[in-house]
């Protein structure tokens, strides 16, 4: 107590002394502690910032920010020429696709999609598994795309781009849209007691298929077989799509049972018509050759 005693002792006395008015004197400087300068753009930042920021308020964020990705992968950085394709392919085949499909002027996928999109170069190996993730989403706001530098400039494959990428886009802007307005719950009674949960890794096609999911992935849980039926449904042709309703043996009647849901879903809340995406998907799938991906012109 006597120790606590002396320090406040000495503490009033240096206030009273005058020992911190100082302070009062210093100059202050008119030189804020923030930078700014404005930020130096090469041509793909001023592109993006004409084609995505302007129009559908998203950050294509190419440049790799560690603090952004899961530390559990080995990553690395999406090339600059790979990020110029993709990023022109991602306008062309899904953000164009909707816009074209609602006829607003990007209206509605400005309103609702993610408003960051990272292209990774690498793949992303799950650690505890023999998968490997495609892509991911944090809440609605962000898709990272991944094994973007195996991207083919010169001669892209829409069969490679759809199943490295465009699934993903589909598949997670469906979550956004059934996160905000959600689906009927007569969609989780019909495959109840058939999910798998992580097992969905062992299963291949044909096995998914004759459970009633139109893939392994899609096996996992409800919402996940919800998004996945949109997804493949826009990204496939309806030859690829009868194919699976065969080899679904006696499930195809919950594959259909699926798909009408979907189909009234998306109609009712959203006045999306799925067919009319599926066909300008596809259109714009077979013009993918004639794109140039190499320049930003």
């Amino acid at each position: 107590m006597k120790y606590s005693k002396w320090i406040f002792i000495v503490a009033m006395g240096m206030l009273a002394g005058g020992v911190f008015t100082s302070c009062s004197e210093d100059a202050l400087s008119d030189k804020s502690i923030f930078d700014t300068d404005p930020p130096q753009r090469n041509e793909l930042d001023n592109w993006l910032l004409k084609e995505y920021v302007e129009p559908y308020n998203i950050n294509f964020k190419y440049r790799l920010d560690d603090k952004e990705t899961n530390q559990q992968y080995n990553l690395v950085p999406a090339d600059y020429d790979k990020s110029i394709a993709l990023a022109k392919l991602v306008k062309f085949l899904w953000l164009e696709s909707y816009e074209e499909l609602m006829n607003d002027n990007g209206k509605f996928i400005k309103t609702y999609c993610p408003k960051i999109i990272t292209p990774i170069g690498s793949k992303a190996y799950n650690p505890d598994s023999q998968s490997v993730v495609l892509g991911t989403a944090e809440g609605g706001l962000k898709v990272i795309l991944y094994n973007v530098n195996e991207l083919d400039v010169e001669n892209p494959d829409v069969e490679v781009l759809n199943e490295w990428y465009f699934k993903t886009m589909h598949h997670e802007f469906s979550h956004i849209l059934h996160q905000t307005i959600n689906y009927p719950v007569e969609y989780n009674e019909i495959s109840m007691g058939k999910y798998t949960g992580p097992s969905w890794v062992n299963l291949k096609e044909q096995e998914a298929l004759q459970l009633g999911f139109i893939s392994p992935y899609a096996s996992t849980e409800t919402q996940e077989d919800f998004v996945e039926m949109i997804a493949n449904y826009v990204t496939h042709d309806a030859a690829w799509w009868r194919d699976r309703m065969n080899m679904a043996g006696d499930a195809k009647d919950a594959l259909q049972q699926k798909l009408d849901i979907v189909k009234d879903y998306l109609a009712d809340a959203w006045d999306i018509d799925l067919d009319k995406l599926r066909s300008i998907v596809q259109r714009r799938s077979s013009e993918v050759s004639s794109l140039d991906l190499s320049s930003l012109k």
